[in-house]
């Protein structure tokens, strides 16, 4: 259930809206978690725009774009981790409407640790969250073979 923030210069993007929402699919997606409640309603991103002079590489420039990707540990394998990177920067770029936005595209992979990552109020570790997955899907075929 990762979050994610991009912080770019204001304008960069036509539609943060819709960006959020593609980039939150697109890394549900790689991770395959399954498609129930828990994961739907808790993979978000966040747009933060910046005003231009609130970022600068060393020459000056504000057209950088930065996305921070936080999951819980263990979360991303190596294969996972390529594709979060690659698949991102495309995301970016085309809501960008600027294919060079590829090369100016950061994508940082964070990972809280076991037991950092809060969910309804309280710290889970990797098995409570397995166990809550669990649990929803069992739910949901339980209400589907009473149909």
């Amino acid at each position: 259930m990762p979050m994610i923030d991009v912080y770019a210069a204001a304008g960069t993007f036509r539609d943060p809206h819709s960006l959020a929402q593609q980039l939150a699919t697109t890394l549900m997606t790689i991770e395959q978690v399954p498609n129930i409640p828990m994961f739907r309603k808790n993979t978000a991103a966040f747009v933060h725009e910046l005003a231009a002079k609130a970022l600068s590489n060393v020459d000056g420039d504000s057209t950088y774009v930065r996305v921070q990707v936080l999951t819980n540990a263990g979360a991303l394998d190596r294969a996972k981790q390529l594709a979060v990177v690659e698949q991102l920067t495309d995301v970016i770029a085309s809501a960008g409407s600027d294919p060079s936005l590829k090369e100016r595209t950061w994508v940082l992979l964070t990972q809280a640790p076991d037991g950092g990552w809060g969910l309804a109020g309280h710290a889970n570790t990797n098995d409570e969250l397995v166990a809550l997955a669990r649990a929803q899907i069992a739910q949901l075929k339980e209400r589907q073979s009473a149909r």
